[in-house]
């Protein structure tokens, strides 16, 4: 677990007055952010440092994509895994199954030979057989977007014939989790919109404070309430009716991604052993203001409020409804 960086003491009566101070004088301060507009770009940190100049430069090979969308779209197909193959035989990072990989592979790399076990060649050919499918529909009603994502579950002739995204429920929630998973990965523009459910997730781990760390714990009966990080945030969310994934590089992806400047309340702050690298997060606690977190630490410690600048801190969440629902199953 990660190295403990300062331990912060509190009774329990100094404790919420110290929460309670954190809490008010952060989305106080939040009031005053304000945002630029921009190009659609990633956030730092969403995407493996291996992969993000491959999806910065085919991300944005038609109008219809984005480098977000298209890190969305990976990360929805495989989690990152470029060796990922499906029962149905999809292959690679981008889940090509073998007849659609015969007809739309492409030499990204141009070393001479189309492998979709290479993410240099599967990433620029799930990019172009995107575009390919939004010139398809083109002239379709409706986002482009939507259609192009909806040809890819469906087929572009399906959504020709529907007049837009056809009313099959795979093919909608298809779209709709692509379309929330983009605003993970993408830079925010502008001030990230403040969580509804901040304050009662907050209200639940502070009533942790004090219990011991338990590797593996999600507070249930039999592990005698007892949580371990991600167990905690896992809980914190789960009391406000957000289902969140059990370990914290999958939690990660439940939101976009506030600057450290723009931190409030409620955040899930996230710690890595490579900053550049979401796959090796390790470390997640639930953000209460004044750069501290509520965190469940590691064996030996206790539930405390810890500060959350250390070295390997590698970013927040702002934990959605959608973007938690919009979370693959078989994500990283």
């Amino acid at each position: 677990m990660r190295k403990v960086w300062l331990t912060v003491i509190v009774g329990v009566g100094l404790g919420l007055s110290f929460l309670a101070l954190l809490v008010v004088g952060t989305f106080s301060a939040a009031a005053g952010l304000a945002g630029n507009a921009g190009a659609v770009t990633l956030a730092k940190g969403t995407v493996p440092a291996v992969y993000q100049p491959i999806i910065l430069k085919w991300g944005n090979l038609c109008p219809a994509l984005n480098p977000a969308l298209l890190a969305a779209q990976l990360y929805q197909e495989s989690g990152w895994d470029a060796g990922a193959q499906s029962p149905a035989q999809a292959q690679g990072i981008a889940q090509f199954i073998p007849g659609t990989w015969a007809t739309h592979g492409v030499d990204g790399n141009g070393d001479g030979t189309a492998d979709v076990w290479n993410p240099e060649d599967a990433i620029p050919s799930a990019a172009s057989y995107d575009c390919q499918l939004a010139s398809y529909v083109k002239n379709v009603p409706g986002n482009n977007t939507d259609n192009m994502l909806a040809s890819y579950n469906a087929g572009a002739y399906a959504v020709i014939r529907a007049g837009g995204v056809p009313p099959y429920a795979e093919t909608q929630n298809y779209v709709r989790t692509i379309r929330t998973l983009e605003k993970s990965f993408a830079a925010p523009v502008g001030a990230v919109a403040p969580s509804q459910q901040a304050a009662a997730a907050i209200y639940y781990a502070q009533q942790q404070l004090g219990k011991p760390y338990l590797w593996g714990g999600e507070g249930k009966a039999a592990q005698g309430g007892l949580f371990d990080c991600s167990g905690l945030t896992q809980a914190s969310y789960n009391s406000v009716g957000i289902a969140l994934p059990r370990v914290a590089n999958d939690q990660w992806n439940a939101g976009p991604h506030p600057s450290r400047a723009e931190l409030l309340p409620g955040d899930l702050v996230f710690f890595a052993y490579d900053l550049n690298d979401p796959r090796s997060i390790h470390h997640v606690g639930i953000y209460v203001g004044g750069g501290y977190m509520i965190d469940a630490p590691h064996t030996g410690a206790v539930i405390r409020f810890d500060p959350i600048d250390s070295p390997d801190y590698i970013g927040a969440t702002r934990v959605t409804q959608a973007g938690a629902q919009a979370l693959p199953t078989s994500a990283v």
